[in-house]
């Protein structure tokens, strides 16, 4: 059964590109403006941040899906503001969507939805 996602399972939070957060830095091209692999780790971030409150110290979520719309380069030295908001939850199953924009103009970096479970975490590591 599926319900209405509780409004406070939603973040935001703003991030600095950085020298490490290129492309040519993370291996994902040669340019020198923010790489795929990195944004797509602070959204993750951000779907975590909205998952926090609701987990006690015996759980955490895992993602699980990702689908990625990467469609503006941002250079070193942006502030990409990524924020996510819970569209489906159905017992552990959460989905976000999520969305990156430049602080400076507003331009939509990247969208996405992300898809996470939430874990008992010994019965998840008793699995490796």
């Amino acid at each position: 059964m599926s319900e209405r996602p509780s409004p406070a399972l939603a973040a935001e939070r703003d991030f600095t590109v950085t020298d490490d957060d290129t492309a040519a830095a993370v291996g994902s091209g040669s340019l020198p403006v923010l790489g795929t692999p990195r944004l797509l780790a602070w959204m993750e971030a951000v779907t975590c941040a909205a998952l926090e409150p609701v987990l006690d110290a015996a759980r955490t979520s895992v993602g699980t899906r990702m689908e990625v719309q990467h469609s503006a380069p941002s250079p070193v030295g942006a502030v990409v503001r990524v924020s996510a908001s819970s569209t489906y939850v159905d017992g552990r199953l959460h989905r976000f969507t999520v969305a990156a924009t430049d602080t400076a103009g507003g331009a939509v970096v990247a969208t996405a939805e992300i898809t996470r479970v939430v874990v008992q975490i010994d019965r998840f590591l008793s699995r490796l």
